[in-house]
């Protein structure tokens, strides 16, 4: 059930999503660019590239499994003590990951502590604590707004964060993340439950238990998933070893750096493109057009020359399409099962696209020790990354569920 427009939680909705989006650009910023500091780790503690990229991939994994139980946590006590409680995570762990010198240890403080913590100050609880603030014609927009500042994020990230590793040394980058982390707790505050906050929506059952059932049973919530899950894939290999693959061709970590940013500056249009198409078109084909344009890429990358102008054109065609994929997956979640259990419901598809995550960063790191070279990744990224369009266009976004009996 749509919210009146006259509620005053709904009528102040633009700073809601702005303080979605200043959240976003803290916790995105500092996940999004861990890839900077593989080959810093690995010539300080001599762990190898597959043991580091293992632990980024749980930490892939990690982010996504902590999205759904965040999410229920929100549901039911409200988000702004989960992403209080995940910053100080994040924080924690950047901070210990400085004296970690084994590859358990880099499970831990990056694996668990940081990405868990940024999952739970993530996209689950934000699109539910819009939820409560946002009319429903508007939801689109503002997931957009809020993405936008995780891309600026990566954008303003990764240059400072080279540019500390290359003065002061890697850790000393990663005390100022965790710095950076708790800053952003204002924010949390500000996105917390309000007080007198109505119940979002009555559509579907009345117990999360019921709402999972239901959802596992509906076709198109399984083809999300599967689209999600593919575009996970292909997101966290890149975000892992780009820095590898451009290190590869014989450039300075500097073209790295600037290629994250550029990927991070391009969704900033990208994403707020994405959240208005997603309010005027159906969210399955603006996904559809998205990951079709990721395998034109990467098609065009693999026969391009290898220069700094490559990876930075590169950087900004797939930047476009980076994190705005969450705007209409999330309008899809909302229009099949409502509101009322969103932050879980969506969170599940993020565990999915985790899982994905998971198996690009390892599988990265696996093959270049394999190999010597990226070249079957992207091969393989290429192909899912059109089975992820493909996969979206049987999604029915019709309500599927019936509202409950009185």
């Amino acid at each position: 059930m749509s919210q009146p427009s006259h509620s005053p939680h709904l009528s102040a909705w633009p700073w809601a999503a702005g303080a979605a989006a200043a959240m976003l650009l803290i916790t995105i910023g500092v996940r999004q660019t861990t890839g900077l500091f593989v080959a810093p780790i690995d010539m300080t503690t001599g762990l190898g590239i597959a043991s580091i990229s293992f632990a980024l991939a749980i930490g892939q994994f990690s982010w996504g499994a902590i999205q759904p139980i965040a999410g229920a946590l929100a549901d039911r006590y409200g988000p702004g003590r989960v992403m209080a409680i995940g910053l100080i995570a994040v924080s924690a762990g950047s901070a210990l990951t400085s004296f970690m010198d084994s590859t358990f240890g880099l499970i831990f403080s990056l694996g668990i502590l940081t990405a868990a913590g940024s999952g739970a100050a993530g996209f689950s609880v934000l699109m539910g604590a819009l939820a409560h603030r946002v009319p429903a014609e508007k939801r689109g927009l503002a997931a957009g707004i809020s993405n936008a500042g995780g891309s600026f994020g990566q954008f303003v990230f990764a240059p400072i964060l080279q540019a500390i590793i290359g003065a002061a040394g890697w850790m000393s980058a990663m005390w100022f993340s965790a710095g950076a982390a708790l800053l952003a707790l204002p924010f949390a505050w500000m996105l917390r439950k309000p007080a007198n906050a109505p119940v979002p929506s009555t559509q579907g059952p009345s117990n999360l238990k019921g709402a999972i059932t239901e959802a596992f049973g509906d076709r198109s919530y399984l083809l999300v998933h599967a689209g999600f899950f593919t575009c996970g894939f292909h997101i966290a290999f890149l975000v892992t070893h780009l820095p590898g693959e451009i290190a590869l061709c014989g450039m300075s970590p500097t073209v790295a750096s600037w290629s994250l940013a550029i990927i991070g500056l391009a969704n900033v249009v990208g994403s707020l493109i994405a959240g208005w198409a997603t309010g005027h078109y159906r969210s399955k084909h603006v996904l559809f057009i998205m990951y079709a344009s990721r395998t034109t890429l990467i098609g065009l990358y693999l026969i391009a020359p290898k220069t700094p102008e490559t990876f930075y054109l590169f950087a900004a065609g797939l930047g476009f399409t980076w994190l705005a994929t969450v705007a209409p997956t999330a309008t899809i979640v909302s229009k099949l099962f409502g509101t009322r259990f969103l932050s879980t419901l969506f969170g599940l598809t993020l565990l999915s696209h985790q899982i994905g995550a998971f198996f690009g960063a390892w599988l990265g790191g696996l093959t270049f020790v394999a190999t010597g070279n990226y070249q079957w990744m992207w091969y393989m990224d290429a192909i899912l990354a059109a089975a992820a369009a493909i996969t979206n266009l049987p999604i029915k976004e019709a309500p599927v569920l019936k509202p409950q009996a009185a």
